[in-house]
């Protein structure tokens, strides 16, 4: 498996997708009715897409998980928010960030980073980001956004939250039954929706943060 996708929640999405693919200096993928996607390169590490579906109006306020873009702040700690008023940081140049790219750090609470770091390491393959407390992972390259585990007193419930991560199965991977019970028996819950037949399955986190599983791509010849 490996990550994918940052899906955000969008009433309207080519002008939520054009203002973060301005932030990233994006590559267009899609620019469809209902949907914008944009693709994050960094030099010597992982491709993530940026997604934007559209929902309806009454989407869900939370923000236990936002992102931080890096900037060069001194002292300062600067909150914003994109045009739709979902909330982001900029994080200050450090060290923990050196080779990050554009977006800094994917952030999002967790009542538990050590058992929660542990999930989400085998779920993408990252690996523990040296010297970020209180657990942070990466790409196995070291470099690209860090996943930053936020402490929180205890797991919300399973509200949807506006943004979320795709992993993608590759082919072979075990199948979409075995890794479900793989993340069950980790502390994951199948969330089950009312979406229609989809390819892909969604869940959330020991936590309470939702993701989705994506099948693999059809083999080529």
């Amino acid at each position: 498996m490996f990550l994918e996708n940052l899906v955000f929640d969008a009433t309207d999405p080519q002008r939520l997708g054009r203002f973060w693919e301005g932030v990233v200096a994006g590559e267009t993928l899609t620019d469809d009715d209902g949907i914008y996607e944009t693709r994050l390169r960094v030099d010597g590490g992982p491709e993530i897409d940026l997604c934007f579906q559209q929902v309806a109006e009454n989407r869900s306020d939370r923000t236990r998980i936002h992102l931080a873009v890096l900037g060069d702040l001194g002292d300062t700690v600067q909150r914003l928010a994109d045009p739709e008023g979902n909330p982001y940081g900029v994080a200050d140049v450090r060290s923990s960030y050196v080779g990050t790219g554009p977006i800094a750090a994917v952030r999002w609470h967790s009542a538990d980073p050590d058992r929660d770091a542990a999930f989400w390491s085998w779920l993408t393959g990252w690996v523990d980001a040296p010297d970020v407390t209180p657990r942070s992972l990466r790409h196995p390259s070291l470099r690209g956004p860090l996943l930053e585990l936020v402490p929180e007193q205890a797991a919300k419930g399973p509200d949807k939250n506006w943004l979320h991560l795709d992993v993608r199965l590759e082919p072979l991977d075990d199948t979409a039954d075995e890794v479900e019970a793989a993340i069950v028996a980790r502390g994951g819950t199948r969330l089950m929706t009312d979406w229609g037949d989809l390819p892909w399955r969604s869940y959330l986190d020991p936590s309470g943060n939702e993701f989705c599983v994506l099948p693999p791509y059809p083999a080529t010849t």
